[in-house]
């Protein structure tokens, strides 16, 4: 996060605006604030992690001081989130957002389907633009007529169809899976390039770049045939149909699978060294194991971090944020910890993660006895 907004921020801007403009009515100004409460934020979660500029009224307890370590890095990631999504909405006003506002999906990211989609749409246009102006300039309207029969055109019909369908289909399916407590959403800062290519998370998805990919080459082919027939639509051979709808159904068969509730699989007391093994008890540190605690695109973004929240039978817990070098050592996406608060009351308690998505885990048991 830290490093992305630097290199945005050290890009030249506008005319009249650079990357040290401050004013906050344009994409440059936000973005050079983003950069400097990103900074900040890494800076004070460093000094904590090395265990400095925590209150010394606080050293002497560890739960009081780790808590407070975790109130002041979420309000300093709370604040550059802000600024985040400032630069996002910049972005989206500017000429450049006016471009690439159709193909953003509802979770503020490129969408891979809605890009390639609006590829073929854009073929399809200039598929009929082109004979167009071929017929105004030549006027042979006999052959441009003959080049725009069903049976020569119905290849790029069936291509832009079928990627239009499936950009509705992953839409539909995206959203059944959330409502189905399958599938865990954020939203992204703003949308960048790349989400064409990768999931969530940032990484590199074999399944967006394979349909990406055999989308771009086949309309590359496309324009090519355009390019040496301008007065005929392009004419697709159906062994490349083919290849793009083996890509898409595969595209559209793993986002019906991507994904996946929060499970707790256990939960253990937290021994730190020295400590004697003993029951749980009120004030004690639990360490709860399982997956998908962090969704995918939360794990560099401390504000939904601050968001996770443990039920510990009746009480909500904010899952403390523990600072390590480099990010964080609690939460992560496989374990968390926190403590039992004096206010659960002994005996047998149930146990539940709520991600910063919403998404509820199972219920796991555990006893609590009497301190």
């Amino acid at each position: 996060m830290a490093v992305d907004s630097a290199r945005d921020g050290g890009q030249a801007g506008g005319a009249g605006h650079g990357g040290a403009c401050t004013c906050g009515d344009c994409p440059y100004g936000a973005r050079a604030g983003h950069r400097r409460a990103v900074a900040a934020f890494v800076a004070q979660r460093e000094e904590l992690a090395a265990g400095q500029g925590v209150p010394a009224a606080l050293a002497h307890s560890a739960p009081a001081s780790r808590q407070w370590v975790s109130d002041e890095l979420t309000r300093s990631a709370v604040k550059a989130a802000e600024f985040g999504r400032a630069e996002g909405r910049m972005r989206l006003r500017g000429r450049r957002g006016a471009l690439i506002g159709p193909l953003v999906g509802d979770d503020n990211r490129l969408s891979t389907s809605r890009a390639v989609a609006a590829l073929w749409v854009l073929v399809a246009v200039a598929g009929i633009l082109v004979p167009s102006v071929v017929l105004a300039v030549s006027g042979d309207r006999a052959r441009i007529v003959d080049g725009l029969r069903v049976g020569r055109c119905a290849g790029l019909l069936t291509v832009v169809a079928l990627t239009c369908l499936v950009t509705v289909a992953v839409r539909g399916i995206v959203m059944a899976r959330i409502r189905a407590r399958r599938l865990q959403k954020l939203s992204a800062a703003r949308p960048r390039g790349s989400d064409i290519l990768t999931d969530d998370a940032g990484r590199g998805s074999l399944v967006d770049v394979q349909y990406a990919a055999v989308a771009a080459a086949a309309a590359l082919f496309a324009t090519v045939r355009l390019v040496r027939e301008p007065e005929r639509l392009p004419d697709i051979p159906w062994g490349l149909v083919g290849l793009v709808a083996v890509s898409a159904v595969t595209y559209l068969a793993a986002k019906g699978t991507e994904g996946g509730r929060p499970v707790v699989l256990s939960v253990v007391r937290a021994r730190e060294a020295g400590d004697l093994d003993c029951p749980v008890r009120p004030g004690d540190d639990i360490e709860i194991r399982g997956s998908g605690f962090v969704p995918p695109g939360a794990g560099t973004a401390a504000e939904a971090l601050g968001r996770l929240v443990v039920r510990i039978g009746a009480v909500h817990v904010h899952v403390p944020l523990v600072p390590v070098v480099g990010g964080f050592r609690s939460p992560t996406d496989t374990a968390l910890t926190v403590p039992v608060p004096a206010e659960v009351e002994p005996g047998r308690v149930e146990v539940q993660v709520v991600t910063a998505a919403g998404a509820e885990s199972n219920r796991y048991a555990i006893d609590v006895v009497d301190g």
